[in-house]
């Protein structure tokens, strides 16, 4: 074993670390114009090379430079899923050999990725696989990135047609690695990056209120949802330990903080639980909170999971839950699930396939 070499590998740095003007000043001291920042830059984000080898307007002598300096992280496909309804579902091997998956949901005109912000997850939502996982670490924003392009490509490939929007709904609150998954949005929409328009794309927080506020004030133009799935302290407490320290009425606060300055109105996720939140007492809980900012609600069916005892609720109780809210005014959509044969829906990402060696 070559201890030195393998110090080295260690050591290197992920280039995609870098500022544009770091790269610029490491290229200078180097002996480089610095205008080959730009061209590695680009190759970096703009055409995700995921090696230095892929530099072809590069010179040898500055990618082998390269090379020994620094490192491409790029995430891999290790495993893939194609569910029944198109659904594809992919296990991300990450350089540490750490994994998280990442969905591709078509539907009509729309493709859609859903992204993973961390490897597991601190929040302990009963309802959520993710949820029962441990959190090992945030993701970098180019290995969030990644996923995006991945899942591009597999949507190209599979339906002639690129990604339409992205939500980062996958493993993880994004909230909670806030840092990295704004830095994903700006190389997602910058136009040496894969320049998706910001309205493309959904952060969902199961409710972190200082971070809603923060991503305001931040003037973030991506889109908000809200993981609500109850509409009082009590409820919400039982399946989402996290509204013990965020509170709905925390929450509320943030929300309006968020409206005052961005002017744009936010989603409220909620799945019908049969026999906790399927009530029209339920409904109209949640038609007050609908009232406190402009919003519309996605009403979700449940995804059974094996850790949790949650059932869907039933056709009847379904249908009056949708016009209680709709005969008052509320824009009401219902997501079916997408990919529920694979464990590709929504709740259902705990990494259960076999990592590959």
């Amino acid at each position: 074993m070559n201890l030195i070499a393998d110090i080295d590998i260690i050591d290197k740095k992920d280039i995609r670390k870098l500022t544009p003007d770091d790269l610029k000043a490491w290229l200078v001291a180097q002996g480089e114009k610095p205008f080959r920042a730009k061209q590695i830059y680009e190759w970096l984000w703009k055409h995700a090379a995921q090696s230095f080898a892929e530099m072809n307007n590069v010179s040898l002598a500055l990618r082998e430079k390269l090379e020994q300096h620094f490192a491409i992280n790029a995430v891999q496909v290790a495993t893939q899923q194609l569910s029944s309804d198109g659904t594809i579902k992919s296990a991300f091997r990450l350089h540490d050999n750490n994994i998280v998956e990442g969905v591709l949901i078509p539907h009509n005109e729309r493709k859609t990725a859903c992204v993973s912000s961390q490897v597991g997850c601190s929040l302990t939502c009963k309802f959520c696989a993710t949820g029962y996982m441990d959190r090992i670490r945030n993701l970098d924003a180019s290995e969030i990135y990644d996923q995006v392009v991945r899942i591009n490509e597999q949507s190209i490939k599979q339906y002639g047609e690129p990604l339409s929007n992205i939500v980062y709904m996958g493993m993880g609150e994004p909230m909670l690695n806030y840092a990295n998954v704004m830095k994903s949005i700006e190389r997602i929409t910058a136009h040496d990056g894969l320049g998706m328009a910001a309205r493309r794309i959904t952060v969902s927080t199961a409710g972190i209120a200082k971070m809603i506020k923060k991503m305001a004030d931040d003037g973030v133009k991506a889109n908000l949802a809200l993981s609500l799935h109850a509409a009082n302290d009590e409820k919400r407490n039982q399946i989402m330990p996290i509204n013990e320290t965020n509170s709905l009425e925390a929450i509320i606060d943030a929300l309006k903080h968020y409206h005052q300055v961005t002017g744009r109105r936010v989603t409220y996720e909620y799945i019908v639980f049969e026999n906790f939140n399927d009530t029209l007492q339920d409904a109209e809980e949640l038609l007050r909170f609908s009232k406190v900012i402009p919003c519309k609600i996605n009403l979700i069916e449940y995804n059974p999971i094996e850790n949790a005892d949650f059932q869907n609720t039933n056709d009847e109780r379904w249908q009056d839950f949708i016009y209680y809210l709709a005969d008052r005014g509320v824009q009401v959509n219902v997501r079916r699930s997408r990919g529920k044969d694979i464990d590709a829906a929504c709740g259902q990402l705990a990494v259960k396939q076999q990592q590959p060696a």
